[in-house]
């Protein structure tokens, strides 16, 4: 199995490089590739399996775009094809249509995905999240200028149970196309939902993946949900 990690010089925000941390340990016969800014991406010539990357800043964002942007038809043939993307923090933002800011002045994105981006760097929202797919529950933290209004809500990943989704007024939180998964939930995301994290690695590697400290990470992430379940516990 190969593994292609994106730019983890940089996008590393909010502990995000512990979902490769995770992936490393859980995934220990895997080969692992780390491309850089600058670099040609292994992926555009070559059979990956799996795909991940991380938050970064603002400025880095659109660094991102500029060099995803040359391998757009590539990343959108892999997508269709079921190729697996583990996408966290604001790398989601990247993948739409347009970045917007407070003063109108747009960044247009990959414009894989069917969704527009509005950010306000004046206004920060903080909060955790529990969500559910599948009846399976989901915890993590929210920490974004952003607010994601997704066109196709068929696309969602997740049905917010506590806490805001992508924006304000939506019951959302993150994207699923096919393997391809993105979520603004931080935490680290993989680590702190390996309940999912197991299945998936299981699903797209046709093995029982027994995932890195799988015991002690169940056990925290159940006393997790029971927190966030908590109705005197408030969401920020």
């Amino acid at each position: 199995m190969t593994v292609e990690i994106l730019y983890s010089e940089v996008c590393n925000l909010f502990g995000d490089i512990g979902n490769v941390r995770y992936l490393e340990k859980s995934l220990p016969d895997a080969e692992f590739i780390y491309t850089r800014l600058g670099e040609k991406p292994f992926f555009a010539k070559n059979k990956t399996d799996l795909i991940y990357l991380g938050s970064m800043s603002e400025s880095v964002q659109e660094l991102v775009i500029k060099e995803l942007s040359v391998y757009r038809s590539r990343l959108e043939e892999m997508i269709k094809n079921n190729t697996a993307f583990i996408i966290t923090g604001n790398a989601v933002d990247i993948f739409g249509k347009s970045i917007v800011d407070e003063n109108g002045d747009a960044v247009k994105g990959l414009g894989l995905i069917d969704m527009k981006v509005t950010r306000d760097m004046n206004h920060r929202y903080s909060g955790f999240v529990l969500s559910e797919r599948d009846n399976l529950e989901f915890v993590g933290f929210q920490a974004q200028f952003t607010e994601t209004f997704l066109e196709d809500e068929s696309q969602k990943f997740l049905t917010v149970k506590k806490g805001r989704g992508m924006n304000e007024k939506s019951d959302y939180e993150g994207i699923k196309i096919n393997n391809f998964y993105a979520t603004n939930l931080l935490g680290p995301f993989l680590l702190v939902n390996p309940l999912f994290t197991k299945k998936f690695l299981s699903d797209i590697t046709g093995t029982d993946i027994k995932i890195a400290f799988e015991s002690e990470s169940i056990e925290a992430y159940k006393k997790r949900v029971e927190d966030f379940k908590n109705p005197s516990i408030k969401v920020h």
